[in-house]
């Protein structure tokens, strides 16, 4: 079925999330953007990732040119307990989207991870590298994956790393929250991945989609499928935090912290087992649209003096925005 011509919709779900957050900002300016949350806020439209049906309504009364998903069952740990529902919502939503939108000739953005490897070596791992996710989240994003695939039609799926930006629970902000009440801090030096602002992604995701020129699905069939897409570099949990805490005192943040001492991941058990190497190589993106990933320092150079902001009320002069 091919798409009406005239209609620029582009359905976002997951706005509320903190990638959705700066996806609105930066879709904007590629057609209509019709948003839609578990928790709805405005105009947002009401849905439920782990309600088939809803999913299914959700798309068949938009009828948009360009599904983007930015929804997730992001609790690593959480989904240990609840693999079912991290199951739905990772595993099976992705596919019924891909299907729904399929139907209207559309085409759709997805995001993964790099937990659906199992984090052996140090090299960095490639879109044709074999997964094997370690934990529950990990195999349900594998399996929204394979949803997609198996859905058909046009779509792109990005498997990113280390997500933090302004809006939204994540790692940056548990840091800081930590340094301000704490002398001391443990935290893991030997898992090794590359930090990747909520900025980067959205701004990413909009130039690839720039490329289209509003055929979203025609760009999709000539040059969709898997790609890794986050910032460049690597470091280790310990070695972003120090540079967080160091950006927050930089800043003006009072923080409590004096030593932040390096551990081992089997010093800090979980429930949920995390991979070792989360290194993603992003060549095939780079050859295939030009996107060069930005520098995991630079990234969180530009983010977090706003995260400072707007979660701990920290004025900047220079922040960025």
């Amino acid at each position: 079925m091919a798409v009406d011509p005239q209609n620029d919709r582009i359905l976002l779900v997951g706005v509320q999330g903190q990638l959705g957050w700066e996806l609105r900002r930066a879709l904007a300016p590629l057609g209509t953007l019709v948003c839609a949350a578990r928790r709805p806020e405005g105009d947002d439209l009401p849905v439920d990732l782990a309600d088939e049906r809803s999913l299914a309504e959700l798309v068949r009364s938009v009828k948009p040119r360009l599904i983007v998903n930015a929804a997730a069952y992001s609790a690593v740990d959480q989904a240990e307990r609840e693999p079912d529902l991290a199951m739905a919502v990772n595993g099976r939503a992705p596919g019924i989207l891909q299907a729904e939108g399929a139907r209207l000739g559309a085409a759709t953005v997805h995001y993964s991870t790099d937990y659906v490897f199992d984090g052996a070596g140090s090299r960095p791992w490639t879109e044709a590298d074999e997964p094997r996710p370690l934990n529950v989240y990990g195999r349900s994003k594998l399996a929204g994956e394979q949803a997609m695939a198996a859905a058909g039609g046009a779509y792109w799926i990005f498997r990113t790393s280390w997500v933090y930006g302004v809006h939204g629970a994540n790692f940056v902000k548990k840091i800081l929250k930590l340094a301000a009440e704490r002398p001391k801090l443990r935290i893991v030096a030997d898992q090794i991945g590359a930090p990747t602002s909520t900025r980067f992604l959205a701004d990413a995701t909009a130039a690839l989609l720039g490329q289209a020129q509003g055929d979203f699905a025609d760009l999709a069939r000539r040059r969709g499928g898997l790609f890794h897409l986050c910032c460049a570099g690597a470091t280790s949990w310990h070695e972003f935090t120090e540079r967080i805490v160091a950006g927050a005192r930089a800043a003006g943040m009072k923080l409590a912290v004096e030593t932040i001492e390096p551990i081992a991941s089997s010093e800090f058990p979980t429930p949920a087992t995390r991979p070792l190497n989360s290194r993603l190589n992003c060549e095939r993106l780079t050859k295939a649209f030009g996107i060069v990933p930005q520098a995991w320092t630079a990234a969180l150079d530009e983010t977090l003096p706003a995260l400072l902001r707007y979660e701990f009320g920290v004025a900047n002069d220079h922040e960025k925005v």
